[in-house]
């Protein structure tokens, strides 16, 4: 019962949260990339490919109250978040990472940043992904609201 209540009170606000959480990975990857110039690899530049045009695409819906997008957008954050599982393990695992080496540009289990110890840059972007999912989630329509529409 108390999550019920957990989830009516964000749902009508899901769409803006997953729309700020997208806006904080792409300027948290641009600032790596562009002011501490941390040049992207092969992977990194995967995850962007699904993370960006959520920036856009949650925008519009969040502006036009259009929870359309929901499932093309949870679409978008499993791909991406599953790039980043393998990332991840891939700096974590080192032969994971001699299975399949990057062989131009930065190799992809290089860390840039490793805050106590775990916390990378494919793990940031894997909880953006996570978060998204989860707020998108949460704001879905319900059974009753699809079909008075």
């Amino acid at each position: 019962m108390e999550g019920n209540r957990f989830l009516a009170s964000i749902r009508p606000y899901a769409l803006y949260m997953a729309w700020i959480v997208s806006i904080v990975a792409v300027g948290g990857s641009l600032y790596l990339s562009e002011i501490m110039h941390y040049e992207p690899c092969k992977l990194c530049w995967l995850q962007r490919i699904f993370m960006y045009p959520q920036v856009i695409l949650l925008g519009i819906a969040s502006y036009k109250n259009d929870r359309k997008i929901i499932p093309y957008a949870i679409t978008l954050s499993v791909i991406g978040g599953c790039i980043s599982i393998y990332h991840y393990a891939e700096q974590k695992i080192p032969a994971l990472a001699k299975a399949l080496p990057c062989t131009v540009g930065i190799p992809c289990d290089f860390d840039y940043l490793n805050w106590f110890g775990f916390i990378t840059i494919p793990l940031l972007a894997l909880i953006a992904f996570i978060l998204i999912v989860c707020f998108l989630l949460a704001g879905r329509e319900t059974a009753e609201e699809a079909q008075e529409a």
